[in-house]
């Protein structure tokens, strides 16, 4: 007999078969918040020169989400079915962002918001505004000067620099209620993602192409990743300042900012709160 049919655990395992077993177990909820909300803490005690550093970083590389979108767009004939293999590319960018360890702004909407939800201070309120305008001004500034690079030279060729028009121009000329909206949603998917990580182990790849390809196919607008689509248009003088900082990207990073801190990290937060653990 295998185990007992009211759940106790099999007496006939070894212990090296029941260790087999832990390690093959999901963990649970508690574990990947107390792994979240450390790495938070870690975050929030880093100076402001690793976080500028880091987070212009990031700017610069989630610039190549454009990029490889543009030329797998570019390679591709104008058919209904585009968009399915093109929105691959939108995960480069994020791939060398994450597994790079660079701080990018809508990940900290979840990393550093539980240590701020365990503690409930304002010594640790400050710290969270404090990081948060660093790395997003940080990201901007590296998202501003990948996108006027991009715009100023022929780097990859007529056919592409035509695709990265055409994917920037669909991507910031949508109203202002439905780009906070579908940025609500794309806040979600990328703190959920977070979320996610800790028990992926060899499987966070795979996660960041599954999450990140289906914010790019339901064209869900992301604040960091838009900038340089946004940034780029300005270059090319094809759009304004003023739209792209208060008509696009506005409503953008409140909608990310929304998804990531209430439908994620608190609801995340709250679970394991109330559960006892």
């Amino acid at each position: 007999m295998s185990g007992d049919p009211t759940g106790a655990p099999a007496a006939d395992l070894s212990r090296a078969e029941r260790r087999v077993a832990e390690e093959r177990t999901a963990p649970r909820a508690a574990v990947i918040h107390e792994a979240i909300r450390a790495e938070g803490e870690g975050e929030l005690r880093r100076p402001i020169g690793a976080l500028i550093w880091s987070g212009m970083a990031a700017g610069l590389s989630i610039g190549f989400s454009l990029v490889a979108s543009g030329l797998i767009r570019a390679h591709l004939a104008d058919t209904s079915w585009r968009p399915l293999v093109s929105c691959f590319g939108y995960s480069v960018g994020f791939l060398a962002v994450i597994l790079g360890r660079q701080q990018l702004y809508t990940e900290n909407t979840l990393t550093v918001m539980l240590p701020l939800f365990t503690l409930r201070d304002l010594p640790t309120l400050m710290q969270v505004l404090r990081l948060w305008v660093v790395v997003l001004l940080a990201n901007l500034a590296g998202a501003c000067m990948f996108a006027w690079a991009l715009a100023s030279f022929d780097l990859f060729g007529h056919e592409a620099t035509k695709a990265f028009a055409d994917i920037a121009t669909t991507a910031v000329f949508v109203g202002w209620s439905s780009l906070l909206a579908r940025g609500v949603v794309a806040g979600w998917l990328i703190a959920l993602m977070v979320w996610m990580m800790p028990g992926a182990d060899s499987s966070r790849a795979f996660i960041i192409v599954v999450m990140t390809y289906l914010v790019a196919l339901g064209n869900l607008p992301h604040g960091i990743a838009g900038s340089v689509d946004g940034f780029f248009l300005v270059a090319r003088g094809a759009l304004s300042w003023r739209h792209m900082l208060v008509d696009y990207l506005a409503p953008v990073l409140i909608g990310n900012t929304i998804g990531g801190v209430s439908l994620v990290a608190f609801f995340n937060h709250a679970q394991v709160i109330f559960s006892g653990e």
